[in-house]
């Protein structure tokens, strides 16, 4: 009697990566991990597993709502990381033999059960990077221009950085009597994209805010002219003179002047009095950044500063400013918008076999094709026929396919333009290699 098979099935929110978006994630997380490194960062990791009240209470009510967290066979209260930043400042603060100011990146997949959508799952992965131990516009002026930087090489098309800070939102909220509602009032602003400004309204009420206040914080998230310099007057019309978030906006102002001073394309950066990012650690900058060619998919890479949030693991002061790229996200958007580009990053060359006895010299030859550092190479495991061959190198995106003659030669062909040539077994690799250069 047959066995009953078992469905191949996938959990909602999760998905599995096919060869084709694995390339692509991988060429996008090479490009995000050698610009980290081109601005002096340096790689760490974290576990995805961590105690639960490591996590529990860092990013907010939602957050734990959405937290993975169970008891592991030793009875301890566990919890899958939502983010990699509140793991990070758990590692700043156990980490005491390094020295700040820490200029650390990881990447890795992170968890959150909230409803999946277009984009957005419940397992997704995220390259992060940080700047523990420093304040001041320097550090948020780096960020947003290493992050601009990365996502201007990853070559993804136009991009907005959307960047506002906490403290002046904080600065009008002081002006209202509202400071101790900063965080619901905070969390509803930052819904006003997703559910609209009757939702937010109907939230701020249920927080406690009357009509002329909620107004008031709707009307500044709404205060955006069409250059900085209007939207800088229109939100400074709407602070008290002298007041912290005056103080605030000044900062901002010298945040996005260093950013652009530093690299970042000006037209990448918009002040934007509406952001203010869900999770409750954030104390000062703020930015989302939207795929200016799939906008409606989200935010592609976000984050702000952290003042206070190591300081829940240890009495030494260790303030933080990062951001994450959400790679799974961004890789919706592009594979929805077209703008995939080659995964690949070499030219592939498929060595045909004629005969199981040449594979000694099929080999030896996909071998050289590798050791030139401009070509991957891979020999087909089986003499069948050769037009079979030639399909699987062309469903395998395959650039050349290679063959060996009769006589002892090479044959090879352009699978993209259509040349061919002839070439010994020893010379092969070096007519690829000069074919290569020559095409560039």
């Amino acid at each position: 009697m047959d066995r009953p098979l078992i469905e191949p099935r996938t959990l909602r929110g999760f998905a599995d990566l096919t060869p084709a978006l694995a390339l692509h994630r991988r060429r996008l997380l090479r490009v995000a991990e050698d610009t980290f490194a081109s601005f002096g960062y340096d790689p760490i990791q974290t576990p995805a597993l961590e105690h639960a009240d490591v996590l529990k209470g860092k990013g907010g009510s939602e957050s734990d709502k959405q937290m993975f967290e169970f008891d592991d066979q030793g009875g301890r209260r566990v919890a899958l990381r939502f983010d990699l930043t509140v793991p990070l400042a758990r590692f700043a603060a156990q980490h005491t033999e390094l020295r700040p100011p820490l200029r650390l990146y990881q990447v890795g997949y992170v968890w959150r059960g909230e409803r999946p959508q277009k984009g957005r799952y419940r397992e997704f992965f995220q390259c992060d990077a940080d700047i523990i131990g420093e304040t001041g516009p320097s550090g948020d002026a780096e960020i947003l221009t290493m992050f601009a930087t990365a996502l201007s090489r990853m070559d993804v098309g136009p991009v907005l950085l959307r960047v506002n800070d906490r403290r002046v939102l904080n600065g009008l909220l002081a002006d209202l009597g509202l400071l101790d509602r900063a965080v619901p009032v905070l969390r509803a602003i930052d819904k006003i994209d997703k559910v609209g400004t009757d939702a937010v309204r109907a939230e701020l009420a249920g927080s406690g805010v009357d009509g002329a206040a909620a107004d008031r914080v709707l009307g500044f998230a709404a205060a955006r002219g069409e250059t900085d310099e209007q939207t800088f007057a229109a939100v400074g019309e709407l602070l008290s003179a002298g007041g912290a978030g005056r103080a605030a906006l000044d900062e901002l102002r010298r945040t996005v002047e260093l950013a652009v001073a530093a690299g970042a394309p000006e037209d990448a950066l918009r002040v934007d009095p509406g952001i203010a990012r869900g999770l409750d650690y954030y104390t000062g900058l703020v930015f989302e950044t939207t795929l200016l060619a799939a906008p409606d998919i989200g935010s592609v890479c976000s984050g702000g500063r952290y003042d206070d949030l190591p300081g829940l693991f240890t009495r030494q002061r260790l303030p933080g400013v990062g951001a994450s790229i959400g790679l799974s996200r961004l890789l919706a958007a592009l594979e929805g918008t077209g703008r995939l580009g080659a995964g690949r990053e070499r030219p592939l060359a498929v060595v045909t076999n004629g005969r199981d006895d040449d594979l000694r010299t099929l080999l030896g030859v996909a071998a050289r094709l590798r050791a030139t550092g401009v070509l991957d190479a891979e020999v087909y495991p089986t003499a069948v026929k050769h037009a079979t061959q030639m399909k699987y190198a062309d469903t395998r995106g395959a650039r050349f396919v290679v063959t060996l003659d009769r006589d002892g030669s090479v044959s090879v062909k352009d699978l993209r333009g259509g040349e061919r040539w002839s070439a010994g077994v020893e010379d092969v690799a070096v007519l690829l290699a000069k074919a290569l250069a020559a095409a560039d």
